[in-house]
Parts: structure tokens; C-alpha cells; sequence
């Protein structure tokens, strides 16, 4: 992807990276005049923050935490100094997560928020056995119900997902979307296998509900603002703590 980069004279360096792409630049008067399909153009005279030449643009921050580089952490949260919520996206050497913008709450002045992994993490405490299947009904060409000899309870949760476990590799076969004494329906849209009678069945909390955070020894953070008004964005922090196995 090509950038038009920005050069300060005054920290004597390169400070930012640019969505647009003119033909032709110059500085004058105090102001930067570009040219655009053989338009010229002026900027940052408009009110609309990251539009250039009609096109609104996202502002984007890549940088990464790494706060005692030989230990193992778990990064549990993102607080944001600023005066605007950012869509995050992570990940570590070890897995990925994401902050929906609108997961951000704000508290004493700081936007934060917990974040969420990318998959279900299935070596968690939040995953576990249910037990073997007695038998297994097709409902519909996207839905089945796996049937105990027990009550299920309150073990399993709806949105959680659903794996036969029978060969000593999980294999996704659905997602819960009714509970009800033995029976457990599940919507098996996206399933890798299915499941047959007699097979053991286990399951992993959904890992947006859960929150369990990140495991790593570094977290890359990309953070994204769609907004056209004007945001200020003066720090970056995470909630971490070292991971014990």
C-alpha cells in the first residue's frame, strides 16, 4: 500500500503517514496546496477531519506493548487518554483478540475496555467436559439436539460453542441456542464435523462474553477512528500481569 509521509523540521523527523496520494505537493504561505487529478486542492482548512479529496479516511495507530520482554503476560484490558473510543485490534505471539469501539466505557476521564479474543479458547477454565452424547437428532440442514442421560444444568450457556471431542481433537460441530433439562440445540452453521451418539461432548465459553484476555510476551495494537470530527489521542495503556502456567 503506498503512503504520502510527513516530515517536521521541528522534532527533525518523519511523524505520520498519510491515506491520500497527490501528484504534486507544495508548501506555501503556511498552508500545504496539492494537486489531484489535475485539481488543486488546499488543506486543513476544511471541518471534516480525514477527508481528502472527497474520500473520508480512517486514522490508524500500530504499536506494540512489551513491558518485561521475557516473561509471559496475560493482557486483560486497553485504556485509551483521549477524548474519543478507537476500534482495536491485537494479537500477541500466541493469540488475537479485538475491542469493539463501542465496548470502550468511559471512567475517570480514560476510555476503557476489556479485551475479547478471536476464538475460543479451549485451554482455558472456561472450557470443559459436558460428557458422552446418548443421542444426536438432526433437526433441520442447520440445527441439532444433543441429548444427555443428565441434566445439563446451568454448565453450558447459549452462544457458547460446541465440540465433539470423542478422537482427543476437539472439532467444532455448533453453537448453543437452547438449553432445556437433557437437551442441548445447537445451530451447527459453520461447523467443522458433527457429532454421533456415544461421542464426548465439550464445550467453550463465548469469547466475547468471557474476557480472558491475551497470552503473550508482546501485544501488537492497531487502533482505528472513523470519526470526521476533530479526536486527540495522548496515551495508550493495558491492564497486564505475568501468566503463570
Amino acid at each position: 500500500m503506498d503512503y504520502t509521509l510527513a516530515y517536521s523540521e521541528g522534532v527533525q523527523g518523519w511523524t505520520s503517514f498519510y491515506s491520500y496520494k497527490p501528484e504534486m505537493m507544495i508548501g506555501m504561505n503556511s498552508y500545504l496546496y496539492s494537486f489531484k487529478n489535475g485539481e488543486l486542492y488546499r488543506h486543513s482548512v476544511n471541518d471534516r477531519r480525514n477527508n481528502f479529496y472527497g474520500q473520508d479516511n480512517p486514522s490508524t495507530i500500530t504499536a506494540v506493548i512489551n513491558d518485561e520482554p521475557t516473561a509471559v503476560k496475560n493482557f486483560k484490558t486497553i485504556s485509551l487518554e483521549g477524548n474519543d473510543s478507537w476500534d482495536a485490534e491485537l494479537k500477541t505471539d500466541l493469540s488475537t483478540g479485538f475491542i469493539d469501539s463501542t465496548w470502550f466505557s468511559l471512567k475517570e476521564g480514560n476510555y476503557f475496555g476489556y479485551i475479547r479474543n478471536n476464538s475460543v479458547n479451549l485451554s482455558s477454565r472456561a472450557s470443559q467436559g459436558i460428557g458422552s452424547v446418548n443421542t444426536v437428532t438432526i433437526q433441520s440442514i442447520t440445527q441439532s439436539t444433543l441429548s444427555f442421560t443428565f441434566d445439563v444444568g446451568t454448565m453450558i450457556s447459549l452462544n457458547d460453542s460446541v465440540f465433539n471431542a470423542e478422537s482427543g481433537v476437539p472439532v467444532f460441530i455448533g453453537t448453543v441456542i437452547s438449553v432445556s433439562g437433557f437437551d442441548v440445540i445447537i445451530n451447527t452453521t459453520g461447523a467443522d464435523g458433527a457429532a454421533s451418539n456415544g461421542n464426548y461432548i465439550m464445550y467453550g465459553r463465548n469469547p466475547i462474553a468471557e474476557s480472558s484476555g491475551l497470552r503473550g510476551y508482546y501485544m501488537e495494537y492497531k487502533l482505528e477512528n472513523n470519526s470526521i470530527d476533530f479526536v486527540e489521542l495522548f496515551g495508550i495503556d493495558s491492564s497486564l500481569f505475568k501468566s503463570y502456567p
